[in-house]
């Protein structure tokens, strides 16, 4: 068995045949095959001879010549076994000494060390040329941890942009999508499941943030896409006008705002997304483009591309239709769960909005609803204000109104909380330090919710103020939270399931024993037109929207960690024994992956039941062809991109 290189006559008629520029590498990887076979084929021919087994025998071979050493070799070999040369027994590795496995062992090994050691500095050093690559392109910086607004999610990333200009994001989209390097926008990070976060790279359109221009005939602004809501408000007011609903915070980003179908309450007030009548959006795939609801042409993409979880391009400008400014007048009202059943339907009829508060392991319902007050040539305004100031409960100050909690809390804390250091706190504030005591404890949840419960009934009262002051409240400190939107029947007609909804989750809390503070917020809102909204439907649809809550302390990871699995149990009950069955939606912006890889499927199986998941991804395909803007949560709803041509 012997090597011999490869004939040079016909190596270079080869090579000749080559561009002139591959002949060097032609001709290096010529050698180094030779090499390699000439080193293989010698290692073949000598494990095969038998001077290992010879020279335990003690025959002297010093001084002999090779074919003289080859003949003895033969003979002392026959002597003993005259077969043993042909069957190679003497070769076999199990009949070797331990000096001789140690030499074969590492007559092969270091090759193959060498050879796997050579490609995995090559491949070091590439993957050290990728991301040299990727900071020379996109300019990475210093590390940024973003986290959201419930401390439920974080990333960490030095891709972290902040442009200031259509201009400058137009730069920056352009190079991600030359690269194929995901960049995901983010808004304010409020969102609690962490929809704009991405480690691979951000893009915050915080700095943009201007209003471009108000039409007062049409009741119209046009802003830049990072500026908040609050912002939005304030810019109105001299021109005398608002948005016409908001959720319960104002503190949101208008892109995101609108992306994630953000909604807040009155049977016929739709998502905030049906505010949004034109978009600048800059893509990947398609450059940067323009809608307008004015064009027929633009209705169905602009429909789409409002909820669109920033999957289909970064939203830079947006026009909003507003409304007149105006006040509202604010009715408290605390009902027991018959008296609501009784006037459900003509609450949700004769209010502007309206919203329900269920107080678990009570009979407690807080009904808060508004209208607008009327103007002042307008008899009903001036009875308004009589009846408020005859007939209306007198306001409770808050010594007396939040005295259950406070006592709660001084009694539970076992005087680590005293009166005065407790007087300032709020009936959230107060809610998050009792549920601190003892989150997990259902008897202890039991009395949290009796205490607030009376406290409402000392909260009950009118009051009058610009509708973003009263549209939007309190919240709570850090949190887990899950929301859904059902189907209710039509606006003229409800169909009583969102009671019956309801009382089924009551149910289910008092029979699981789950520890779940109050409230059980409960909104109502009309269809939306985008296809991608939780509440998308025909125009006279109406949509109940219900959350379920649990608070998380900051600075207690171990009962963080408690209360997140109590929570995921919480969610787990609701989804398996109602969801389906009412045709829950959850809230784009409170929607989780699941905890594994089956309960993932389920949840994008049941969003392609839902929504026309295919039809978008086919716009995604158009104008993100690439995938850049999503990011792990995104994919893992609506799929990953299809390998088949668009």
């Amino acid at each position: 068995h012997t090597s011999r290189p490869p004939d040079a006559t016909a190596d270079a008629e080869r090579a000749n045949e080559k561009p002139r520029g591959r002949r060097a590498k032609v001709a290096v990887m010529s050698s180094m095959t030779w090499a390699v076979r000439s080193a293989m084929s010698g290692a073949r021919h000598w494990s095969k001879l038998p001077h290992r087994l010879v020279l335990r025998h003690g025959t002297n071979f010093r001084g002999l010549s090779w074919e003289a050493k080859h003949i003895e070799m033969h003979t002392l070999l026959e002597k003993e076994d005259p077969y043993s040369y042909y069957r190679g027994q003497s070769l076999k590795y199990e009949n070797l000494n331990d000096q001789e496995k140690t030499a074969r062992t590492v007559w092969y090994a270091v090759p193959i060390a060498t050879i796997v050691g050579l490609g995995a500095y090559w491949w070091n050093e590439e993957e050290k040329r990728k991301t040299k690559r990727k900071v020379e392109i996109l300019g990475e910086g210093e590390e940024h941890t973003i986290v959201n607004w419930s401390a439920t999610h974080a990333v960490t990333t030095k891709r972290f942009f902040q442009p200031e200009s259509v201009e400058a994001l137009e730069a920056l989209v352009a190079k991600a999508a030359k690269h194929k390097l995901r960049l995901r926008v983010i808004g304010a990070g409020l969102s609690p499941n962490g929809i704009g976060l991405d480690g691979e790279g951000m893009v915050s359109l915080a700095l943009m943030d201007k209003v471009l221009s108000v039409d007062r005939s049409k009741q119209q602004v046009t802003v830049q896409a990072g500026i908040t809501v609050t912002q939005v408000i304030e810019a109105l007011r001299p021109y005398g006008l608002t948005l016409q609903n908001l959720a319960s915070i104002n503190a949101q980003q208008i892109g995101g705002f609108m992306q994630v179908s953000a909604h807040g309450t009155g049977a016929t007030l739709p998502p905030v997304d049906e505010q949004v009548v034109g978009l600048k959006l800059v893509t990947p795939g398609q450059g940067t483009i323009s809608l307008s609801r004015e064009d027929p042409e633009d209705l169905e993409l602009l429909r789409m591309s409002r909820v669109a979880l920033g999957a289909l391009g970064v939203v830079a400008e947006a026009t909003l239709q507003c409304v007149p400014a105006h006040s509202l007048v604010e009715q408290t009202a605390v009902m027991t769960s018959d008296q609501v059943e009784r006037e459900h339907v003509r609450l949700l009829g004769s209010n502007r909005h309206v919203r329900y508060m269920w107080i678990p392991y009570t009979d407690t319902v807080v009904v808060v609803s508004s209208n607008p007050l009327q103007p002042l040539y307008h008899p009903a305004r001036w009875w308004g204000a009589i009846s408020r100031s005859v007939l209306a409960p007198k306001p409770t100050p808050d010594s007396e109104r939040l005295k259950p909690m406070r006592d709660l809390l001084v009694q539970s804390s076992n005087g680590k909380q005293s009166p005065d250091a407790i007087s300032g706190l709020s009936l959230a504030q107060l809610r998050d330090e009792l549920l601190a005591v003892n989150p997990l404890d259902v008897e202890h949840i039991k009395k949290v919710n009796r205490a607030e419960a009376l406290c409402w009934q000392q909260s009950q009262g009118v009051r009058v103020a610009p509708s973003d002051g009263v549209l939007g409240f309190e919240c709570g400190g850090q949190q887990w939270v899950s929301e859904v939107a059902f189907p209710a029947g039509k606006t003229s007609l409800p169909d009583g399931s969102d009671l019956r909804y309801t009382r089924e989750l009551l149910s289910l809390i008092e029979a699981s024993g789950i520890p779940a503070p109050a409230p059980l917020e409960q909104r109502w809102s009309a269809a939306s037109a985008s296809p991608m909204s939780p509440a998308g439907g025909a125009k006279d649809d109406l949509f109940s929207w219900l959350g379920i809550i649990m608070y998380l302390p900051e600075d207690d990871a171990q009962q963080r960690e408690a209360i997140t699995d109590a929570f995921l149990q919480y969610k787990a009950a609701c989804r398996e024994q109602l969801w389906g069955r009412y045709d829950c939606r959850e809230h784009w912006a409170k929607i989780e992956e699941g905890e594994s890889k089956e309960e993932t499927e389920g949840v994008r199986q049941r969003l392609k039941r839902q929504y026309p998941v295919a039809e978008f991804n086919a716009l995604r395909a158009r104008f993100d062809p690439d995938h850049i803007l999503a990011n792990p949560l995104v994919t893992a709803l609506l799929g990953p991109k299809s390998s088949k041509p668009s």
